[in-house]
């Protein structure tokens, strides 16, 4: 087999966020960042992305770490075995751990890290629809200091999003979830992407759900925040049919594509059953 390398570049890997900020100032577009590297590396290496300098976030501790409580704040370069390791944050926030948790597998999760999931702007990553599922809001910072963007806000199509060019992702916040949860996910075999998956989060007055959070994922050229769907199930004792009402909602939100992971009619009942499965497990936990 033909071994596949990279084009030279410039390795770099200052010691805080201004050191990062002052090299995307100076060499603009010909600087990327990276994070885990599990999405930049392969396409280096693949000769199709060619990055004359490389900046390495490894050494900058002010990305890393999980503050827990009402509002969460999980740093970008907090990896996704961080996430699984950390009580507190399962215990505020559990659909993080159950969605990692399904994120390829352990060796990738070790390096994988939140902010390369979110930032990257693919379709195919588990964090960006639950952070849409979430609410969540990221923060970004760069040559005019930090700004804030809501993940419903944050992508505009594939790999294209809010950040500019010489912004770094720092950290992703929102607030503590209340109710059921679940994150179900189809896909060809395990470390694989998602054909399609759900996120969903449900709140409970009495026997009525009171709150609904629905997001999809690998359906369109983004995630998809499925706002109508949501609705169809507030008011109601979620029923097969007020299931069933969310579920065609959806469908019509989504615009899958046909690829080796099934045609289009084939990843639109991918999604009915995941989100079926979904909002059935979130409203037992609620």
């Amino acid at each position: 087999m033909r071994k596949m390398i990279p084009a030279a570049f410039d390795y770099h890997r200052p010691n805080d966020l201004d050191g990062v900020i002052s090299l995307l100032k100076e060499h603009g577009d010909d600087a990327r960042v990276i994070a885990g590297g599990h999405s930049l590396i392969p396409l280096m290496k693949l000769r199709m992305a060619e990055v004359p300098h490389l900046i390495d976030l490894q050494s900058i501790s002010e990305l890393t770490g999980i503050e827990s409580g009402a509002i969460i704040r999980i740093g970008a370069m907090t990896t996704q075995a961080d996430i699984i390791d950390n009580a507190s944050l399962a215990a505020s926030a559990p659909i993080l751990k159950e969605a990692s948790l399904q994120i390829a597998d352990p060796q990738v999760r070790y390096m994988g890290t939140v902010g390369g999931n979110v930032a990257n702007g693919d379709p195919g990553n588990d964090m960006p629809g639950l952070m849409q599922c979430l609410d969540a809001t990221f923060i970004l910072r760069g040559p005019n200091g930090e700004r804030e963007v809501k993940a419903r806000d944050f992508y505009h199509a594939a790999y294209m999003t809010e950040r500019e060019d010489d912004e770094v992702m720092v950290a992703v916040t929102f607030d503590a979830p209340k109710g059921g949860y679940a994150y179900e996910k189809q896909k060809r075999k395990i470390g694989d992407y998602a054909t399609a998956a759900a996120a969903v989060i449900i709140s409970k007055d009495g026997s009525k759900c009171k709150e609904a959070s629905i997001a999809m994922t690998n359906l369109s050229d983004t995630p998809v925040f499925c706002g109508a769907a949501s609705d169809c199930l507030i008011g109601t004792s979620v029923s097969a049919e007020d299931i069933k009402n969310a579920v065609n909602s959806m469908i019509d939100a989504i615009d899958p594509a046909e690829d080796n992971r099934g045609p289009v009619e084939f990843k639109k009942h991918a999604a009915a059953v995941v989100l079926s499965r979904a909002i059935e497990r979130a409203w037992q936990r609620a």
